[in-house]
């Protein structure tokens, strides 16, 4: 079977779970859709966003000396959206009304999360990719990027430099 056809049952168990989530979604960090049960958005979009803000997360919780991202939740005016760690290559997000129990989201969320890691990682292993059972071409290949690569869904940083030339000094102005 599988990790897409899994990870949906698993999302579609997990809204019998919790009263009043409206949408449930696995992608993987890089903003690429698992699987998805959300009837009143764009999954693909919705990915993206993800990826986006897992990526501002990540230095939120480096900034803050918080260790490695777990979850984040917004609130909007009609209701939640939730973002859950699962595993290092995957992400769950999902969605609630306002009256949500906010506390059962988290349990189950976790839990959720911690099992589509569990079925990415034996589907298809840890960091290969959604597409791991079928062999990449020769030309595909790259060697392993260096130890001083950033993580996964960090966001470089820029530091500002001098100019190596000094501007002419206009005339005629």
């Amino acid at each position: 079977m599988a990790v897409e056809t899994d990870v949906l049952d698993e999302l579609r168990r997990l809204r019998t779970r919790v009263p009043r989530l409206t949408g449930s979604l696995a992608a993987t960090v890089d903003g690429l859709v698992l699987a998805h049960d959300v009837p009143d958005a764009e999954p693909e979009g919705l990915a993206a966003l993800t990826a986006a803000a897992l990526g501002v997360a990540h230095r939120m919780t480096d900034a803050a000396a918080r260790g490695d991202f777990r979850e984040l939740l917004v609130r909007g005016s009609g209701g939640y959206v939730a973002t859950y760690a699962a595993g290092a290559t995957a992400v769950l997000t999902l969605l609630a009304e306002d009256h949500v129990n906010v506390g059962r989201l988290h349990l189950e969320g976790r839990r959720c999360g911690a099992r589509i890691a569990d079925l990415v990682a034996t589907h298809v292993g840890p960091g290969t990719g959604r597409h791991a059972d079928r062999p990449a071409p020769a030309e595909h290949l790259v060697a392993a990027p260096p130890a001083t690569a950033r993580p996964i869904g960090t966001l470089p940083v820029r530091t500002p430099q001098r100019p190596t030339h000094q501007p002419r000094p206009q005339t005629g102005i």
